[in-house]
């Protein structure tokens, strides 16, 4: 995974209540997420939110693969 992505995940805790944000603005990572969940073209959430860059929400995508790889561990 490309850390220079990652790097523009931020987080801080007098921003957006702690929650990560995309280079340290006001728009949190699930946010971008939840608008490609829904089907929202890239190309129209960059027009919506000029102040994104394509790499950002590549950045947000990467985030949430990395926060999903975990191990389930199931008890029998």
């Amino acid at each position: 995974m490309d850390m220079k992505l990652l790097d523009r995940i931020t987080v801080d805790r007098d921003k957006c209540g702690g929650r990560p944000c995309i280079r340290g603005l006001r728009i949190r990572v699930t946010d971008v997420l939840g608008m490609l969940a829904e089907g929202v073209p890239h190309e129209e959430i960059l027009r919506d939110f000029p102040y994104l860059e394509p790499d950002d929400i590549k950045a947000a995508l990467a985030y949430a693969a990395r926060q999903a790889d975990h191990a389930v561990l199931q008890h029998a």
